[in-house]
């Protein structure tokens, strides 16, 4: 096929860092009405890929044409203007305004004044042919996870995208919402659009895309021609290069509580409530969190944390309620945490990965002694863990920010269970993870598990909480909605509730 017969063709595209190369001749094609799945690990090039495509980065060699004719891509304005649009994982929208006002931001008006009539009936005629309807009026922060979602693509499409890239489209959704998006994802492609879907849920890639593109190490490593025809577990080991078993769970022996709370609520100005919050976790298992973004769950977290002190209700640690909590005695009691942001709360990103390693611990007496830093012991750790959990490091002075996500959870993950935790607090954990770096996550949370240590692990990933979980609570407007042992849950179930109906 001739690159004039395409929407899309990236030929040879070539990106390199200092001594990285991130592209090394790509090859990307895109037919009007595809939905291409990219595949690949953390750190195989996908990302960077399409920044070359967005405009936010220029690529050393290689060309693009758009329906045949050669373009060049300085920035996401010219992007844009090309029919390029993107939907990042994080929204960029302004909660305090309405959808219209969102779609009209940074549009030009008519003589001077902005064309609203315009602007309602574009929305009316996307909602009636793609199923993408909002109403114009409403307020963006009192939109659903998914509605707003909805509202970016509908964005792309006011620009008049034939292009849209979508980065982990499904990872804060509902099943139900999910289902909503690759309805309308086919609506799209129907109508002549040209759409790449990034995704580490494999089962999605063979649900929503008619084919597939595989990177590692910067390069193509394999092209899918029906997706469906293939198994999870081969596009799972053309990704990694490797075959992939997942994990065994086995029946673990329940222990006593090791933390509990009655009644918690907080009442915290611009942050959702917690009300009347029960909850116990015993040693020996996996209590599953699920919810959609925004329903305490943040909230949950810096209440065990030590962070956010309740305004009303007890917290008990081993049988012992604790007063006063702070960050620092919830890690004299062994709770361990992994925050849901790596980046900003868990690491810093600025600092050498030694001092990233330590610095919740510094006034250990392995790193200090009477104020004075032990670098030695310091640097002597950090190698240890890079070898014990295969962390991609050059060695402890590399800057933190310099490592994948999955090696940064790695690092996170490595810090906590050094110092055994008893109950260890996960956030989010695999967020963002290829299925390698997720894959071994889970078995360290099954280890922990096994060694008797309680685990909360609190995601939005409906197959993560039920691959991991011995039971579920699922969290609606700050509450406790219901919780089911995971014998008797179903996605279909936890996914209801996590929209506010009641438990069947």
């Amino acid at each position: 096929m001739s690159d004039s017969d395409l929407l899309l063709s990236m030929r040879g595209v070539c990106k390199s860092f200092g001594v990285v190369q991130a592209n090394q001749q790509v090859d990307l094609l895109l037919k009007a009405g595809d939905i291409l799945g990219l595949l690949g690990e953390n750190g195989a090039g996908k990302t960077t890929l399409m920044n070359i495509l967005f405009g936010t980065y220029q690529a050393d060699q290689g060309s693009i044409s758009i329906q045949g004719q050669p373009v060049e891509i300085h920035s996401s304005a010219d992007a844009l203007e090309l029919g390029v649009g993107m939907v990042h994982q994080h929204f960029h929208l302004v909660p305090r305004h309405t959808v219209l006002e969102n779609l009209m931001l940074g549009r030009p008006g008519k003589g001077g004044r902005l064309d609203q009539t315009g602007a309602r009936d574009r929305l009316e005629e996307i909602g009636k042919h793609y199923g993408l309807k909002l109403n114009p009026d409403a307020i963006v922060s009192e939109l659903t996870i998914g509605e707003q979602q909805r509202l970016e693509i509908i964005k792309a499409l006011f620009r008049k995208a034939k292009i849209l890239i979508l980065d982990e489209p499904t990872a804060v959704l509902t099943p139900k919402e999910s289902e909503g998006l690759f309805s309308a994802l086919r609506a799209l492609a129907d109508g002549g659009m040209g759409i790449i879907f990034i995704t580490h849920k494999l089962y999605e890639v063979r649900e929503v895309t008619n084919r597939v593109v595989v990177m590692r190490g910067g390069a193509v490593t394999a092209v899918v021609e029906d997706p469906r025809a293939v198994t999870e577990g081969s596009l799972a080991q053309m990704m990694c290069g490797h075959e992939l078993t997942p994990p065994e769970k086995t029946t673990s022996q329940l222990r006593d509580p090791l933390l509990k709370l009655s009644g918690i609520s907080t009442r915290i100005p611009n942050r959702p409530f917690l009300k009347d919050v029960d909850m116990v976790v015993h040693g020996g298992e996996i209590l599953g969190i699920a919810g959609v973004s925004g329903n305490g769950q943040r909230e949950l977290a810096d209440v065990i944390a030590g962070i956010l002190p309740p305004s009303e209700g007890k917290i008990e640690v081993k049988g012992n309620t604790i007063t006063q909590s702070s960050p620092r005695k919830m890690q004299k009691l062994k709770i361990g945490r992994i925050p849901e942001d790596r980046m900003t709360t868990g690491l810093v990103t600025t600092l050498p990965l030694f001092s990233s390693m330590v610095l919740p611990w510094i006034n250990h007496p392995n790193f200090s002694r009477l104020g004075i830093l032990r670098l030695k012991a310091i640097r002597e750790f950090t190698e240890a863990m890079i070898s014990r959990f295969g962390i991609r490091a050059i060695g402890p002075e590399v800057r933190t920010g310099t490592l994948s996500g999955g090696n940064l959870q790695k690092a996170l993950l490595a810090r906590e269970l050094a110092f055994d935790p008893e109950v260890l607090l996960a956030s989010q954990p695999t967020r963002g993870l290829d299925v390698a770096a997720a894959d071994f996550v889970h078995r360290k949370f099954l280890e922990l598990r096994e060694a008797g240590a309680a685990i909360i692990l609190i995601s939005e990933d409906l197959e993560e909480l039920f691959t991991l979980s011995d039971r579920i609570m699922v969290m609606y407007e700050g509450c406790v909605h219901g919780e089911q042992n995971i014998a008797d849950a179903s996605v279909e179930k936890i996914g209801l509730m996590m929209a506010g109906a009641e438990a069947a």
